[in-house]
């Protein structure tokens, strides 16, 4: 057995989820202080060639990094604990991802020379391709050190703040918008390479064997191409077959508050317990893990729940306040996208927390196929008579017949009782804000940011307090002091 590598200092998962929430917290506050700004300047319209030209370029990233993302992540996770290994597999990995972004990048090139529409903007989106080259966020995933990772975007996502606020005046500035977050992008990923030194040691080049992780990038790139035809396609298709770039516009914008409702639901938990609980199904730890999966849901569905319901209450208002005049449609997309956030959640936890970590990752891929088909077929029959409403709708197709799978075959790691046991109260809770918010919306008549200066804090103190009084597990601990205890506790 090799010798345990002591000069690798793993944080302690709290340290890691403080961290990884405070980069979470900066990716929500970023759109709240840009996409109100841009979706005023730029509009609708723009704000949709933006999504469809974004939605081309994820065929050519995707394949470009084959699956290496998450892949790399999980064996770097193995075998952190041996220096020479850990580098050599980083290496290979690395050198894979960039022969394959090597081949995208000529195949993007071609399609830039025989497209005609947009072609200016495809040209600066070539330097995403370079940003998947040389991406390396999944060592340090796999390695736990996410103090890189979340210094250096946090400084790289300021700059970028700061950059369209300067250049970003109007809708002819959409090119100048598109080069800020590709460079931006490029700079981010360049500046993970400066500490390096400290992980790697020197491999042979001969001792490399890049080609032998060939097939397993294969099995994680095949969900991410199922996985995009309900992320991608549906813009793409949206544009296709509609011929209105607005209508794209509007999707996007629903889809971005949706974003950020799954940030603050599950985007840090997932991703810190899921490099440990890689490491403890290496272990042979089966009680740790089916507790933190547990753990992990009961939290995610607190906030998810809160969340979302939230959001239903003051949609109306929120929407004109945050993108501005001509948004309407936008309130009406979320009432259909929300329920997706908790769904998502479940999938990814899931996946993320079990299936990957229990080598599954074919099973999963499966049943994301499948859901792929469905939205497929669902975006075929409803785009060209519902338009924006027919996408959301595939979306909610999709996730629940995954989440159906997922649930099927987890093999006692979560269970549908579980689950209810963790919603029930939570939901009546929820019921009870969202009544509340309604009447508010009726009652108050003033300004939009007044009344939702109002409703928020109602709608969250309504939320907590009728959780305490239903005597829900989640809140009684968190006023307690205990959720946070014991899920460092679980997960240390």
């Amino acid at each position: 057995m090799a010798e345990k590598d002591k000069t690798l200092k793993i944080p302690s998962v709290k340290k890691n989820f403080v961290l990884s929430t405070l980069y979470e917290i900066l990716c929500i506050i970023t759109p709240f202080i840009t996409a109100p700004y841009v979706s005023r300047v730029l509009g609708a319209e723009q704000i949709g060639v933006n999504s469809f030209v974004h939605s081309i370029q994820a065929y050519f990233c995707m394949f470009a990094t084959l699956g290496t993302a998450t892949y790399g992540a999980r064996e770097i996770a193995r075998n952190r604990d041996n220096a020479y290994e850990r580098s050599k597999l980083f290496w290979e990995i690395e050198l894979l991802s960039i022969f394959t972004s090597g081949i995208a990048l000529i195949g993007w090139i071609i399609f830039i020379i025989f497209t005609t529409q947009y072609k200016i903007y495809y040209i600066i989106l070539t330097i995403g391709l370079f940003d998947k080259m040389f991406a390396i966020g999944w060592f340090y995933s796999g390695t736990e050190q996410f103090k890189f990772t979340v210094t250096r975007n946090f400084i790289v996502k300021i700059i970028c703040i700061i950059l369209v606020f300067t250049f970003v005046h109007s809708p002819d500035d959409l090119f100048i918008f598109i080069l800020i977050n590709s460079l931006c992008g490029i700079a981010g990923a360049a500046s993970l390479w400066i500490p390096m030194k400290k992980f790697l040691v020197k491999v042979p080049l001969k001792e490399l064997k890049v080609w032998r992780h060939l097939r397993e990038t294969f099995v994680y790139f095949i969900p991410a191409v199922a996985t995009s035809i309900y992320t991608v396609l549906d813009r793409t298709l949206i544009g296709l077959i509609t011929h209105e770039e607005s209508q794209n516009g509007f999707y996007e914008q629903a889809n971005k508050i949706i974003h950020l409702i799954k940030i603050i639901s599950f985007g840090s938990v997932s991703g810190v317990v899921g490099s440990r609980i890689s490491y403890l199904f290496a272990h042979d730890k089966i009680d740790e893990i089916k507790q933190r999966i547990q753990k992990t849901i009961d939290f995610v569905m607190l906030i998810g729940i809160g969340s979302c319901a939230g959001m239903y209450g003051i949609a109306n208002r929120f929407v004109p306040f945050f993108f501005g005049q001509g948004y309407d449609q936008v309130v009406y997309l979320l009432y259909i996208l929300l329920p997706i956030v908790l769904i998502v959640g479940l999938n990814t936890i899931l996946i993320n927390l079990y299936f990957i970590p229990a080598g599954k990752r074919k099973q999963s891929s499966v049943y994301i196929i499948i859901g792929a088909v469905c939205n497929l077929i669902a975006n075929l029959a409803l785009i060209p008579r519902w338009k924006a409403y027919g996408a959301s709708v595939g979306s909610i197709i999709a996730e629940t017949s995954i989440v159906i799978l997922c649930f099927a075959n987890c093999n006692g790691f979560y269970s549908v009782k579980q689950l209810f046991t963790s919603m029930y109260k939570k939901l009546i809770a929820a019921v009870i804000m969202v009544t509340f918010l309604i009447g508010m919306d009726k009652f108050l008549s003033f300004k939009n940011w007044i009344v939702l200066a109002i409703q928020i804090p109602c709608g969250a103190g309504i939320y907590f307090i009728s959780l305490l009084i239903l005597r829900d597990k989640s809140i009684k601990m968190i006023l307690e002091l205990k959720l946070f205890k014991r899920f460092r506790k679980d997960n240390e």
